[in-house]
């Protein structure tokens, strides 16, 4: 009976080692994060690399600007994520990623387009295998290119397996010429110690000169909040929407684009979103923005799937989202916007080009 209770109080023991062994090691990294994290400006400037065409912006010239959320290189139609009700953490291996690469490349070759919105394009991050995504669409594309962090962390120490060093953000591609590119912060809705793992989310704002005119062409590259609550993703559009406001009283053109995470006026009617569905977005109403401006986007085709689980072609056994699109000022004529169908081959999300002219 003694010995009984020898072997009880020695496994109890170990138990109780591990459980402290645990926590210090856990408030280690809480402390390590903590003290590694990313705290940006709330205003910084970012660096400009022209391109091989750095054309002068024109009033009636027609052009095309492109949003595309390339998930990284590893959300293809082939994978799932936890944190949209799935099971998936990392690509299968670096061939996946490479592949992708390559496909969203070809597709935003075919676009042509003059300007290209890119979210979630990674530096030097463990889940895309340590891929400069960068230099791969700026010299793929011979485009200029400024890149601002959405997201950087030494280490992300969630789920298992874990996500590791993480470093992406937003990348503007374009062959128009940029007089200065801007990283603006956007609020983060998120508290210690939760934030020091997660996402700073941003606004990538350039401005290019247009000739024989005193106003600027302001472009303005986002990739909006999906996993907080409400109040967060409402703070984000309120910042957004000083900002536009703040160039409407300039005079100056405006584009916002990229991948707002909220489901555009009208387009739930289309592809309704189930109670249970694992994600759920938020809802943009018109009242979001400013008075002068306008949504654009095309409810023609989905923009972004689910990641419940893998995506075997069939629309109806997945939930669907438009997501992706424009907001424009009132000088900027839309003579077009399209989704284009790529049957999520390479990404979560679809490309979505606008064709414009300003006014």
């Amino acid at each position: 009976m003694r010995s009984g209770r020898n072997i009880l109080g020695r496994i109890l023991g170990f138990i109780l080692l591990l459980a402290v062994l645990g926590a210090l090691l856990a408030g280690g990294v809480v402390g390590w994060l903590t003290v590694a994290e990313y705290q940006p400006d709330s205003v910084e400037p970012v660096a400009v690399t022209a391109g091989a065409r750095h054309a002068q912006t024109a009033v009636g010239k027609r052009y095309k600007i492109v949003t595309f959320n390339v998930g990284y290189g590893g959300l293809d139609a082939s994978q799932d994520f936890f944190m949209d009700g799935g099971k998936g953490v990392l690509p299968r291996d670096e061939a996946e990623v490479t592949a992708n690469l390559s496909g969203l490349l070809s597709a935003l070759s075919l676009q042509k387009a003059d300007i290209c919105l890119l979210q979630e394009v990674d530096l030097d991050s463990r889940r895309s295998f340590w891929t400069d995504q960068r230099e791969h669409f700026a010299r793929g594309l011979m485009m200029g290119s400024a890149f601002a962090y959405n997201y950087k962390c030494a280490f992300v120490p969630f789920p298992w397996p874990p996500l590791g060093k993480i470093e992406s953000g937003l990348l503007t591609l374009n062959n128009l010429a940029v007089s200065e590119a801007t990283r603006e912060q956007l609020p983060v809705p998120f508290s210690w110690p939760l934030r020091v793992a997660n996402l700073k989310r941003c606004l990538l704002v350039e401005r290019m000169p247009i000739a024989e005119s005193d106003k600027e062409l302001v472009l303005v590259n986002l990739h909006l909040e999906a996993y907080s609550s409400q109040e967060g993703r409402t703070a984000q559009m309120a910042q957004l929407a000083q900002l536009l406001k703040a160039e409407a009283l300039k005079g100056n053109y405006v584009i916002a684009g990229g991948d707002f995470n909220q489901a555009f006026p009208g387009s739930v009617a289309q592809y309704p979103i189930p109670a249970e569905a694992g994600w759920i977005p938020g809802q943009l109403m018109d009242s979001d923005l400013p008075a002068g401006y306008r949504f654009a986007f095309d409810t023609r085709t989905p923009t972004c799937r689910a990641l419940e689980t893998p995506y075997q072609g069939d629309r109806s056994a997945v939930v669907m989202y438009v997501i992706d699109g424009f907001i424009v000022s009132a000088n900027v004529k839309v003579n077009s916007v399209q989704t284009y169908d790529l049957n999520f081959r390479n990404s979560d999300h679809q490309p979505v080009a606008m064709e414009f002219t300003l006014q």
